[in-house]
């Protein structure tokens, strides 16, 4: 679990680093990219190993239907994440796309999982996201809106949405965890 709370850490001091200190983070140039990057690398790597490695401890037993709210989330999620990226009209719906696609991320995640490492590992990305949002909204108030772009791209955001869903519970089968009802 100690890696799991390590990993936890590293990836939330790396992402705010550059909200809480922007001088020093400035002042590392493109030299503090690399080190964000290999940070964060480390966090992801320390996050699984730990969570993939820790006890179980139930504190909860979701229902079985939660697993279709889930798989409803994360089907957003992963559109939602898909915002951030598009020049469609729906381009400037929304300021944190990432950030939202990660909130509701940890929620589909913690609604099917009970135990001990679910709960940090999910509730503290949870947590970083909702801090993420408040430093970002005080460090730049006013938000510039993109120009919303042509609706095609939208449909094509829609597809592949449904296939890097598709891939996603691929993976997840893949590693011995089937995310649909038995």
């Amino acid at each position: 679990m100690g890696l799991l709370v390590l990993g936890l850490l590293i990836w939330v001091g790396a992402h705010i680093f550059k909200r809480v200190a922007p001088e020093q983070r400035a002042a590392m140039g493109d030299t503090g990219k690399g080190v964000v990057a290999v940070a964060l690398l480390i966090s992801l790597v320390l996050m699984i190993w730990g969570y993939r490695g820790a006890e179980f401890i139930p504190v909860w037993y979701p229902p079985a239907f939660l697993t279709h709210v889930n798989n409803l989330l994360m089907l957003i999620a992963v559109f939602v994440f898909g915002m951030s990226a598009t020049t469609g009209r729906l381009r400037g719906k929304m300021r944190h796309p990432q950030l939202t696609a990660v909130k509701i991320w940890a929620v589909a995640h913690l609604l099917v999982n009970g135990d001990v490492a679910s709960i940090i590992l999910f509730g503290g990305m949870l947590a970083w996201a909702v801090l993420e949002v408040i430093l970002i909204n005080r460090a730049v108030p006013v938000w510039d809106r993109p120009q919303p772009g042509e609706a095609k791209k939208d449909v094509l955001l829609v597809v592949i949405s449904l296939v890097a869903y598709g891939v996603m519970t691929a993976i997840h089968a893949w590693l011995g965890v089937w995310p649909f009802p038995g």
